[in-house]
């Protein structure tokens, strides 16, 4: 093989690697509801990569305008990228442990996610695909003693949906027109008040990506008409991650992603039933008036999620 073949290569690759780069920024920001796209940007990051490969490849084949237009592209997906690893500094409040957990029905080990709850001190837990004997099953492992106040929507399979709390829950809600349950409820915690505890989880892209787009919005409304004097933590699968523009729309204030303002970076939590590491992270914690100093996730046998845990410091607004 001749040289000239080789830099010719090297070049259609590094141009190769450039576009998906460029693809994957402008997938960051679209929100046309068309599934190829919509999954597309679940890969956003890894695609954003392909800028750093384009421009070793075309400065080494002295490309150099080229390699200006690649550092570019890399930049700009750093620009998408860098917010999640600098931590937001919070204030001063109530610091308390929540978790967020996808059983995959009744999958997951209920005595795992119970030493979990144990050891991690977990005060809030909110948790998706909750079936009847995951319930049960959840129950005689000792999570109702850890947790003794619940709010429950178990349903078949996946539609189930759940909220325990170590504090007293009121103002229990379940909203109407959703593929899976939706609900919350409103905890008081000692030295705070009322917090609003949500735990969401809209269907993923693959059911339907028109539906995806108008759930994700209709619970961003829910978000909005929120009362904004006390905290509130929202828990969920959302079925996006922070390269959706709609999940993104749902973190703007007074919400914010908790992993976001611990500066936790990517925090892959899908799939983990696969030989292959998880990929995307599509569990999330939202918080208003609160603020999250570390979030992270850990394995949770028998289901296809990590686990999400965060410390958050509860902010009294009264």
């Amino acid at each position: 093989m001749t040289p000239q073949v080789i830099r010719t290569g090297i070049r259609l690759l590094a141009g190769a690697a450039t576009l998906a780069a460029a693809v994957g920024v402008a997938l960051h920001f679209i929100r046309w509801p068309l599934e190829p796209l919509v999954l597309a940007a679940s890969g956003a990051p890894y695609l954003m990569c392909g800028a750093v490969i384009g421009a070793v490849g075309f400065a080494a084949t002295r490309q150099w305008v080229a390699t200006g237009v690649a550092v570019i592209v890399a930049g700009a997906g750093i620009a998408t990228q860098a917010p999640l690893y600098f931590a937001d500094p919070g204030g001063n409040g109530h610091p308390i442990m929540a978790m967020q957990a996808n059983l995959l029905f009744d999958g997951a080990d209920p005595a795992v996610l119970v030493d979990q709850v144990r050891t991690r001190d977990i005060a809030i837990l909110t948790v998706n695909e909750l079936t009847r004997p995951a319930v049960d099953a959840l129950s005689r492992a000792g999570l109702d003693h850890l947790l003794p106040h619940r709010y429950l929507a178990p349903g078949q399979t996946a539609s189930g949906t759940g909220i325990w709390s170590r504090f007293p829950l009121s103002h229990t809600t379940e909203y109407d027109g959703y593929v899976l349950n939706q609900i919350s409820a409103t905890a008081t915690i000692p030295d705070v008040g009322p917090v609003n505890i949500y735990a969401f989880h809209p269907v993923p892209p693959v059911y339907d990506t028109a539906v995806w787009a108008d759930e994700l919005t209709r619970l961003n409304e829910i978000l909005r008409n929120a009362p904004t004097d006390r905290p509130a933590i929202v828990g969920g699968d959302f079925n996006a991650t922070h390269d959706h523009a709609l999940f993104r729309a749902m973190t703007t204030a007074p919400f914010a992603d908790a992993a976001t303002q611990a500066g936790a970076g990517h925090l892959p939590t899908y799939p983990t039933d696969k030989p292959f590491p998880p990929l995307i992270g599509i569990d999330h914690f939202l918080l208003a008036n609160a603020h999250a100093t570390t979030v992270e996730t850990l394995p949770l046998p028998g289901a296809d999620h990590r686990a999400l845990i965060a410390r958050i410091v509860l902010t009294p607004t009264g």
